[in-house]
């Protein structure tokens, strides 16, 4: 059984039942968004507020499902906010888990990345990955990797493959669609438009309507207002906000 202890919560119950019951989200998708925003916030201990409220709406049946997608979630973020944020996150959502719902070396993650790692051909997994950017970026794929690698340096193109191939493109556990949500989830709370667009584009591209990419956008803005972010004013030296309007579709 989980810790009954969780420490004060960082999130009130009437906020998380507006965020689960916000309009066009689609199923099972509204606790992703919540947990990434929170984790690229710094704000790892509102993940658990956010797994215990689900659970108590969907029973207890349900746990290691909604585990699963939240973990490969803070997995998929880290490719845009970092891997030490997701440390963080994966290790608050561990302490409320119950030890048999924790996947390690005797219950392997069924991602199965490992096996992508150790048993499968590595042109393999890049192909995967080049095929799911392209899936993304659609007519402009080409153009936007190809920035990549003149950005100064090779490696940082190379590293956007690596990151799609063994990372990204995985979708045993979150799909196409609901991957794009969680980059967009991830990128609002950084304030960084240019890569946004991308990814609202691209969520689009992997099959979620305009009704659902805004909703997932309005909730990650909410959970960023929450924690005191805000439209900063055109000439601000500081503060800590978006310089500009989040971007939309």
């Amino acid at each position: 059984m989980p810790p009954n202890k969780l420490g004060p919560s960082v999130i009130a119950a009437k906020v998380l039942a507006n965020l689960s019951n916000h309009p066009n989200v689609p199923p099972h998708c509204w606790y992703l968004v919540v947990a990434t925003a929170l984790s690229v916030l710094n704000q790892p201990h509102g993940i658990r507020d956010v797994y215990k409220y689900e659970v108590d709406q969907c029973g207890e049946g349900d746990s290691l499902f909604v585990l699963r997608r939240m973990r490969e979630a803070l997995i998929k973020a880290s490719a845009i906010s970092g891997v030490p944020k997701t440390i963080n996150a994966l290790y608050s959502l561990r302490e409320v888990t119950p030890s048999q719902l924790l996947d390690g070396p005797e219950t392997p993650s069924p991602t199965e990345r490992q096996r992508d790692i150790y048993e499968t051909p590595p042109a393999e997994i890049l192909g995967r990955g080049q095929t799911f950017f392209d899936s993304i970026y659609g007519k402009i794929a080409r153009r936007v990797m190809g920035k990549l690698d003149r950005s100064g340096t090779q490696d940082l193109g190379l590293t956007a493959r690596l990151v799609y191939g063994y990372l990204l493109s995985n979708t045993k556990v979150l799909s196409a669609r609901e991957t794009s949500f969680v980059m967009v989830a991830g990128l609002i709370p950084q304030d960084v438009n240019p890569q946004l667009k991308g990814h609202l584009r691209g969520a689009l591209n992997s099959g979620a309507t305009v009704e659902e990419v805004r909703a997932v956008r309005a909730i990650a803005i909410m959970v960023c207002e929450a924690f005191g972010m805000e439209r900063l004013v055109e000439d601000a030296v500081g503060g800590w906000g978006w310089r500009d309007d989040v971007a939309n579709v």
